[in-house]
């Protein structure tokens, strides 16, 4: 068995193991483990059954991260993203008015259209039009991203009216814990141990338990929820609006799709270069296969019902411990699938358990920003844009918005423009238009 896995995934080549890849699956999956419950709630505000929803939630990241692993062998996990979420249920449903069995409808449509463009290879291109430096900035600001809502969601950041940010009360509970759970964390990285981030969070998680600060649930869901939520998106009511494809439907695919895109590429090319795995020239290798499987997963959780379904950042807590094959999606993949059974054991890992994970992840991703020129403003200035508007804003999709604008701007009043990168300008203009139809 151990030497079947070794050939199909390459584990000797990648330098890893079953074990190690094991231990990368379960630590990501213990820090997104919180979509479980999270999504069901945002999605249950837009009137979707809750129960059903965490079904499907369930499902879709089992299904995603599952096929990426077979299909793409990086360890990307998948699961319904939030902030996609968010604007599933806040802005199609709540704001525009529509039912969410056409909201999901429009997601449906989402996912097709992902599917064809990477079929024709619109999708590839957009990814080698990017500049190298961009990418490295996507690196940094997400490992900002990331150590910032590991952060907040301990209360050690906390909103002050004043000055928006400021320092919480280190003394709660959950902010002492979470301090505690860093040091050992990091004690544990200096000594070299093996799993430090899957053992700190299951010693932090123990300890939690012993003050009684987590408690587990008696909530549980089973396949049979599923059927509330399952086949019910409304494809006809979707492509209705507005008398067949008018601007509504277009606007809503569109922002399903922009927002999915650069969120997945984001996450892609921060998590691929963190684990090695780009090419020589900065290319990533069977990026068709990671775009299929992306939007594969995105046509499923549609179906199964619930919002759109992308890679995770989170994914880069697995590779900072030694994740490098698509055996870590894999096992990410299965414990989701477990979690249907286990929902109240994951519900008992707290967040003060696994945030400390995503601050020190966002610690590691922070190196990226070595290989910008930032020396260069054509560089340096669009990469400095991507790296702090990504946490400021709390989209990647933003931060590449601003990045790629900027670096188009400066590469045309430089005189450095060059008829090849065409396609930067173009997304340049659709970004520009999108913060126009957003503001």
């Amino acid at each position: 068995m151990v030497e079947m896995l070794n050939r199909y995934f390459g584990l000797t080549a990648h330098g890893t193991s079953v074990r190690t890849e094991i231990i990368a699956g379960l630590t990501t999956f213990l820090t997104m483990a919180y979509i479980v419950v999270v999504n069901p709630a945002v999605l249950g505000q837009a009137g979707m059954p809750v129960a059903a929803v965490a079904v499907a939630t369930c499902l879709a990241a089992g299904f995603g991260s599952i096929v990426m692993g077979l299909s793409s062998n990086y360890p990307l996990a998948l699961a319904p993203g939030m902030g996609l979420n968010a604007y599933f249920t806040y802005t199609v449903v709540k704001t525009v008015g529509l039912p969410w069995q056409i909201a999901l409808g429009c997601v449906f449509l989402s996912g097709a259209a992902f599917l064809i463009l990477t079929l024709v290879g619109v999708r590839q291109l957009i990814v080698a039009a990017l500049p190298r430096s961009l990418f490295a900035a996507v690196g940094g600001g997400i490992g900002l991203f990331i150590a910032f809502i590991g952060l907040s969601d301990t209360g050690i950041i906390v909103a002050k009216p004043g000055t928006m940010v400021g320092l919480g009360s280190l003394t709660t509970p959950t902010a002492a814990l979470s301090i505690l759970g860093l040091l050992v964390i990091a004690a544990l990285q200096a000594r070299k141990v093996k799993g430090a981030m899957l053992l700190g969070i299951i010693l932090t998680a123990a300890l939690a338990w012993i003050l009684g600060m987590a408690r587990l649930s008696p909530a549980s869901y089973s396949f049979s929820d599923l059927s509330a939520t399952a086949f019910k998106l409304d494809l006809r009511g979707a492509l209705s609006l507005k008398g067949g494809l008018g601007v509504s439907l277009i606007e809503i695919v569109f922002v399903f799709l922009l927002v999915d895109m650069f969120d997945n590429v984001g996450t892609l090319v921060a998590v691929a270069k963190r684990a090695g795995l780009t090419a020589p020239d900065g290319s990533i290798p069977r990026l068709k296969r990671i775009l299929l499987a992306d939007s594969a997963a995105m046509l499923f959780g549609a179906l199964a019902g619930t919002s759109p379904v992308t890679s995770y950042v989170e994914s880069a807590a697995g590779v900072a411990v030694g994740g490098r094959t698509g055996l870590t999606s894999i096992v990410v993949g299965l414990l989701f699938l477990l979690t249907l059974f286990f929902t109240p054991l994951v519900q008992a890992i707290p967040t003060a358990a696994t945030a400390p994970a995503l601050i020190l992840v966002g610690a590691l991703m922070m190196g990226a920003l070595t290989e910008v020129d930032w020396v260069d403003p054509v560089e340096g200035i669009p990469a400095f844009l991507t790296v702090i508007m990504i946490p400021l804003t709390y989209s990647i999709a933003n931060g590449l918005a601003f990045g790629i604008t900027a670096h188009a701007v400066l590469k045309l009043v430089s005189g450095r423009a060059r008829v090849s990168d065409w396609l930067v300008y173009v997304l340049a203009a659709l970004f520009v238009a999108r913060f126009i139809y957003l503001d």
